[in-house]
């Protein structure tokens, strides 16, 4: 048992590396590909996982939708000539059990898993008493309560290693993205579950590669720990997704590119300069609060009047008047106007809470 010990501890610590790059095709599509695809990422030097898509859940049938458990010799072979640890998405306990006999170094449960509790629990329980690095990603819906009970689910299964991936959320009409980042939400996320490594998949959320480069460094200039990118020799003739994945020269170009940033440093004059802003913004933070509970106590009286005259709450008239007006003063304090819209609505909805509470009052 102790050499298995020591290779789980080994792969536990590529998982935890900094930055962590897992590159490979979306799909295992033949022995030669997946072999051939393993050998060129490894002459890279800087790939540190291979992956690829074994089962493959798509949206609707008749697409190619995996080449099956075939392909699991496939990456063991690859890994033996390689010596690169492999990972695949499973997405039940039948795909657990098939995966951890072939010696899958990690796992990952998908976007379309995650959305499901049932699923998320088939994984966990499947997984109960294995020790193996299971990443995350969030689910389809923008909903990270669903992404936070992932995480609990695989945890109380025992799993010491769990990362996360951020691959966007689906979000109808969206032209720019294939899955809208919603950075928001994956830095709520992040900020939850602070040890746990948590990298972005770029392919997915811009579903073509020319974006791929802005997404990956922004990703890492806010503090993401890795990337994973779908790689393919010849990607216009993937089966799935082709034009979203990179040749392995593209990947190292991209990778080369980036500026590869960390949270902190030990120059003291940086850390005294950023201390004194940092104490100038926390000022100003509480100023906002103070004012926005004297703005709400302002609606309050307003929400008095309004109702011993029978007054809606809401004035429609004077709200795009509010609106109007803020945008302009936004437009010249350097505000962008989507901030200025959604903080203002936020403030809006919350001013029309606390009115509701005064018409609500005997």
């Amino acid at each position: 048992m102790e050499p298995v010990a020591l290779e789980l501890k080994h792969i536990s610590n590529i998982v935890r590396k900094r930055p962590l790059i897992i590159a490979g095709p979306c799909s295992a599509e033949t022995e030669t590909q997946v072999i051939e695809t393993a050998q060129l990422l490894a002459q890279t030097g800087q790939v540190d996982l291979l992956r690829a898509g074994i089962w493959k859940p798509r949206t609707r049938p008749g697409s190619f939708e995996g080449i099956g458990a075939e392909g699991l010799a496939w990456l063991q072979q690859a890994k033996a000539a390689t010596g690169l640890p492999t990972c695949i998405e499973i997405a039940n306990s039948a795909q657990v059990d098939q995966a951890l006999k072939a010696n899958i170094d990690v796992l990952w449960i998908g976007a379309r898993s995650t959305v499901n509790p049932f699923s998320v629990q088939d994984i966990a329980d499947a997984l109960r008493g294995v020790d193996i690095p299971v990443f995350i990603k969030n689910p389809i819906h923008p909903d990270i309560e669903l992404w936070t009970g992932a995480v609990e689910r695989v945890a109380q299964a025992g799993i010491g290693t769990i990362g996360l991936i951020h691959r966007g959320f689906a979000a109808y009409g969206n032209t720019a993205f294939r899955n809208a980042p919603m950075w928001h939400l994956a830095i709520e996320m992040k900020r939850r579950h602070e040890g746990l490594p948590f990298i972005n998949d770029p392919s997915h959320i811009c579903g073509r590669r020319d974006t791929l480069q802005t997404i990956a460094q922004k990703a890492i200039d806010l503090d993401y720990d890795g990337l994973m990118i779908e790689v393919h020799p010849r990607p216009d003739e993937a089966w799935s997704d082709a034009a979203q994945q990179l040749t392995p020269d593209a990947l190292s170009t991209l990778l080369s590119q980036i500026v590869w940033r960390k949270e902190g440093c030990n120059n003291t004059a940086f850390h005294e300069a950023l201390e004194k802003l940092r104490h100038s913004i926390d000022g100003l933070d509480d100023e906002i609060i103070q004012l926005l509970g004297q703005r709400m106590k302002l609606a309050e009286e307003i929400a008095a009047y309004k109702k011993i005259h029978g007054i809606t709450i809401l004035q429609t008239a004077r709200w795009n008047s509010i609106l109007a007006r803020m945008k302009q003063e936004g437009i010249k304090l350097g505000l962008n106007d989507s901030f200025i819209q959604h903080f203002l609505d936020a403030v809006h909805m919350e001013s029309i809470t606390h009115q509701t509470e005064v018409f609500n009052r005997k």
